[in-house]
């Protein structure tokens, strides 16, 4: 069964770049274990909101698990830490999906 995550993170003060750098990382093992991003976005961080936002999607439940336990993963606790003050993560259902838009027409 698939499972789809949206994935909310703050960072530390000053450290933005940081949990960029990190989930850089992070991210590039998801295909490892059956996910892949299906969108990711940057926001300020201003009035509470997020300074990253991610939709990620898993094969299976069991992919997620594999992820979360990968010991590259878990090697970077400490430059999370540093980097990440607040993670929240839900499970969602993706609605309303619009195809890419087709390519226009070349004018002459």
């Amino acid at each position: 069964m698939t499972v789809r995550l949206c994935c909310l993170l703050w960072a530390r003060p000053g450290a933005g770049e940081a949990l960029g750098a990190y989930e850089d990382k992070v991210l590039a093992l998801l295909g490892e274990h059956g996910g892949r991003v299906l969108q990711r976005a940057r926001a300020d961080g201003a009035d509470g909101r997020p300074d990253e936002i991610q939709l990620i999607e898993f094969n299976s439940r069991a992919g997620f698990d594999t992820f979360m336990a990968d010991g590259r993963r878990t090697a970077l606790a400490g430059e999370r830490d540093a980097a990440v003050a607040r993670t929240e993560l839900y499970p969602v259902e993706l609605v309303g999906q619009r195809p890419d838009p087709a390519p226009s027409a070349a004018t002459e």
